[in-house]
């Protein structure tokens, strides 16, 4: 695992659980880091914060449409989620076609 993180915070509680990173803020960087980590072949998941998410979707969107590994997951950072409360339920309404 490598963690791309927006903040120090997460990245020093994920080494404390033995997962290296780096900290970006710029759009540039984030692309930098990431094509780095995935031309590691010793990183199978990506952690990414989820802030980047909300901020570059085209660019995450882009690299999980193009490449099956490794894999690419968000994560919440130290302020949470930015996800409603029932996020795998709708996600799992959207994905079907039925209201569970």
């Amino acid at each position: 695992m490598y963690l791309i993180s927006d903040n120090v915070d997460t990245l020093t509680g994920m080494r404390l659980a033995g997962v290296d990173g780096v900290v970006v803020h710029e759009r540039q960087e984030l692309k930098t880091a990431i094509e780095s980590a995935m031309n590691d072949p010793t990183v199978g998941i990506i952690l990414l914060t989820e802030k980047f998410g909300r901020e570059f979707p085209d660019l995450i969107n882009e690299i999980k449409l193009e490449r099956t590994m490794p894999l690419l997951i968000e994560i919440p950072d130290r302020h949470g989620t930015g996800r409603k409360k029932d996020f795998i339920t709708a996600y799992v309404n959207e994905a079907i076609g039925l209201k569970l």
